[in-house]
């Protein structure tokens, strides 16, 4: 059963009929008394609540009433419902527990799209979802570390639902193909998946390339254009680097997430999207909203689901597998013979601290594969490499053994940093890291940088 509460009569009715449309069944009551009696009675399925009742204007009841509610039925989804000026609001109930948010009016698909996903994510798992990462399909995902495995896990029992994911990690762990796990084994596998990197993309650009723009929209504007959200009607949109996203540009996605509709550039009419959202970013997203570089609504909107991943360094025992598997790769794509590694390359490798992660790891094999020309590879082959001069790391002389990966790893910073003359663009990308994420390396390790 569904609870919807709202003191507008014309509100549940219109509700009511929709969902029982949709197959539900329903219960609608006008305000927070009626509503705790049905909670204190029975378990609803789900709540739809309204946040401003006739009583006050500030939302106080409507958040009262969800505290007890998440009391006494904890395990019950709230779908708040508020004014789009309101949306603060909304914010402050998803922080008190609420599990999403739509704002008035709304758009009905939209609407039984996330009662859907509420549904599916509360409910007991069945007999033939509880395999987990067994039988997922991968798609290039090598490992069985347990790191890896506990998303893997999350991610067999997400895909197949609609709720927006948020993945994090540090630069080169592989959100990507996460992402696209997300994807390929969901309901929407059959069509698009449109990758955004929104780091690249510029303010000006922002809203031709997301939204579309008709001919003669601007200056520039000599054909008509799909957006990538048209792109992904039906499918799935990764919207890569999202903490990268320009303040005002974070309100235009903000609105089109919230229901799922949009403007072309140049075209007034309103169009309709059916999409799920994955994000990903290496950036700490609620630091920034701490900061008021990234909005609080957008963030709660985008991370539904949230998955961290691991760093390499974290998962070590995955780092022989995926050595041998872009050895392989490098061998098809070059017609090479099929190069193997010794046992001291492999511990070689597990010590190596791989700021880079997943890429730097890939980048470091495939590099020694064609510079050696061997078929087998010693820890000198690799070592030999990762001491090249265009890819710093820890300084001449200084031995690895005996050293902490965290002692590897400053060290390995302090000789790029010195080769570079403190020019962290460079460092980064000799790294293999984010500009951000060296940041919270030199933070981490107290380096102080001066530049020459």
């Amino acid at each position: 059963m569904i609870l919807v509460i709202d003191d507008d009569s014309a509100v549940r009715s219109s509700l009511s009929f929709m969902l029982k449309r949709a197959g539900y069944e329903v219960q609608t009551v006008p305000g927070p008394r009626e509503a705790m009696d049905v909670v204190r009675a029975v378990a609803p399925e789900l709540i739809l609540m309204d946040m401003n009742f006739t009583l006050t204007t500030t939302g106080e009841e409507g958040l009262t009433l969800l505290r007890q509610v998440k009391i006494f039925r904890p395990e019950v989804p709230v779908i708040l419902m508020t004014a789009w000026g309101s949306i603060q609001l909304a914010v402050q109930g998803m922080q008190a527990g609420a599990f999403d948010f739509i704002t008035k009016p709304w758009n009905n698909a939209a609407l039984l799209q996330r009662i859907g996903t509420a549904l599916e994510l509360t409910r007991a798992p069945k007999e033939e979802d509880k395999a987990g990462s067994g039988t997922l399909k991968r798609h290039r995902i090598i490992g069985r570390s347990k790191g890896l495995t506990d998303v893997l896990e999350t991610v067999g029992r997400i895909a197949r639902t609609n709720a927006s994911v948020l993945i994090t990690g540090e630069s080169g762990t592989g959100k990507e193909l996460i992402a696209e796990a997300i994807h390929i084994n969901s309901q929407r596998a059959d069509h698009p998946f449109v990758k955004v990197n929104l780091g690249g993309i510029s303010q000006s650009l922002f809203e031709s390339e997301m939204f579309g723009h008709k001919k003669g929209a601007f200056t520039d504007a000599s054909s008509d254009r799909l957006g990538r959200f048209e792109m992904a009607h039906k499918g799935t949109i990764f919207l890569d680097e999202i903490g990268e996203l320009d303040l005002s540009c974070q309100v235009k996605l903000l609105r089109v997430l919230q229901d799922q509709t949009f403007e072309v550039l140049g075209d007034s009419r309103p169009r309709k999207v059916d999409i799920r959202v994955v994000s990903a970013t290496n950036a700490d997203l609620r630091k920034m909203v701490g900061e008021r570089t990234f909005r609080e609504d957008l963030f709660y909107r985008i991370n539904l689901i949230t998955i961290q991943l691991p760093a390499l360094r974290e998962r070590k025992e995955d780092i022989p597998l995926l050595a041998r598997y872009f050895a392989d790769l490098q061998a098809k794509a070059n017609g090479l013979p099929r190069t193997d590694f010794s046992s001291d390359a492999l511990t070689f490798l597990s010590r190596l601290p791989f700021p880079g992660n997943i890429r730097e790891l890939k980048n470091l094999v495939e590099r020694t594969i064609l510079v050696s020309g061997k078929e087998r590879l010693g820890a000198a082959d690799l070592e030999a490499q990762y001491h090249r001069a265009d890819e710093p790391a820890v300084a001449a002389g200084t031995s690895l053994a005996g050293m902490t990966l965290d002692e590897i790893e400053r060290q390995t910073i302090l000789q790029a940093l010195d080769q570079y003359r403190g020019n962290l663009s460079q460092v980064a990308l000799a790294l293999g890291i984010s500009r951000a994420a060296l940041y919270r390396r030199l933070e981490k390790y107290n380096i102080t940088v001066h530049n020459s």
